[in-house]
């Protein structure tokens, strides 16, 4: 089975640097998605977020497919956006991206998203999805690697 998934901005972050709390995790789940050459979607939106503290030719990029942004992502993005209901205090600019993520994953049948964001892009793309808006599914990097994630039917490794 040929699993594909976008990468959030914050998986990347965590990949690249050694000091983050999950870099493991995010090293463990590239190298099984590359060694079993898995479709890796780099998003221009994540591009942009990315390069505002660090070049984005740090990242390996000959292993990713580039994706642009463009105008059906945007209609369902905004489709998502005006269905959502956010909690308030969350940053608007960051749910926007976030929504235009899930949105852009949505369109072109990426089934999964990898993040370490729980507090806004997987508690969003949840919601999304248990309110029927999107079936993308976000794993997200604190719960620790396992592969199981990439379940479509949602069953889990049982670790004993």
């Amino acid at each position: 089975m040929t699993i594909s998934v976008l990468l959030d901005t914050s998986f990347l972050i965590s990949l690249v640097d050694e000091n983050r709390p999950n870099h493991q995790v995010a090293k463990q789940y590239y190298q099984m998605l590359v060694g079993q050459q898995h479709p890796l979607y780099f998003s221009t939106i994540v591009a942009a977020e990315f390069s505002i503290k660090q070049p984005i030719v740090e990242l390996p990029l000959k292993n990713f497919r580039i994706i642009p942004f463009n105008l059906p992502h945007a209609i369902q993005a905004a489709r998502m956006w005006n269905a959502l209901r956010r909690d308030e205090g969350d940053a608007r600019s960051v749910a926007r991206d976030d929504v235009k993520l899930i949105a852009q994953a949505e369109h072109e049948s990426i089934p999964f998203i990898l993040t370490e964001d729980a507090s806004t892009f997987y508690k969003y793309c949840e919601r999304l999805r248990k309110e029927g808006i999107a079936r993308v599914k976000a794993i997200k990097l604190v719960d620790g690697f396992d592969e199981s994630n990439f379940q479509k039917n949602g069953q889990h490794t049982l670790h004993l």
